[in-house]
């Protein structure tokens, strides 16, 4: 997966075609009229693992992958590239939760590439939870500077979109980490206190690691 002919950081994933069978299903509910003429490649009932049978069927799923992407109304909806880092991202938290900690970190390293290829420019609050989830494993890894820089990275989405659930525990694993760098956090201190001033009694103040722990499951 590339995002243009100058961009050097290839992604490989994987997706059997029942994973592409269900997510075409998915989208003739959404996007019914304008999938109209958008046909997708047939399912043979034998030779399925003859190599020109395999490579017939991949230039098939090829030029169906360009007819959707050609489709504004499905190039710029959330199905498009959760279609392409969901189960990654599954998988990733569930690392996460088992705290095997490296292995969740290369998961979350590739779902983040995939969103930036393909929804941060049209729907950043889509990066916010593997951002944070990037936050936390370098948090406990003790790589600090990473997870301030991560989880700085995700605020502004968080601030402007009004994803309250995040505020409070982003800004908290900030002020945390910003102490233990040196870095100046009495403008983050205060804006964490005015939140939950603000919410208190109707938003959770848990962790951002128990936040992310819970995403996914």
């Amino acid at each position: 997966m590339r995002s243009g002919s100058y961009d050097s950081r290839r992604v490989s994933i994987e997706r059997r075609y029942s994973d592409f069978a269900h997510f075409h299903q998915q989208l003739l509910g959404k996007f019914s009229e304008e999938l109209e003429e958008v046909h997708f490649p047939r399912k043979l009932l034998s030779g399925n693992f003859n190599p020109e049978i395999i490579a017939e069927r991949r230039l098939a799923l090829q030029d169906y992958l360009a007819q959707i992407y050609a489709v504004s109304c499905v190039r710029y909806s959330r199905h498009f590239p959760e279609f392409f880092a969901r189960q990654e991202q599954r998988h990733a938290h569930g690392l996460l939760r088992a705290g095997q900690y490296q292995p969740a970190m290369e998961e979350l390293q590739t779902v983040l590439n995939i969103l930036e290829k393909l929804a941060s420019w049209q729907s950043p609050t889509l990066l916010v939870p593997t951002l944070c989830a990037l936050a936390v494993g370098h948090r406990d890894l003790e790589q600090l500077e990473d997870a301030f820089t991560v989880a700085h990275r995700a605020l502004p989405a968080v601030r402007r979109y009004g994803l309250r659930q995040y505020r409070a525990p982003l800004l908290e694993l900030l002020v945390d980490v910003g102490y233990l760098l040196h870095r100046p956090v009495a403008q983050l201190q205060e804006e964490l206190s005015l939140f939950r001033d603000s919410e208190r009694g109707r938003v959770s103040f848990g962790s951002l690691k128990e936040l992310v722990v819970q995403e996914f499951t």
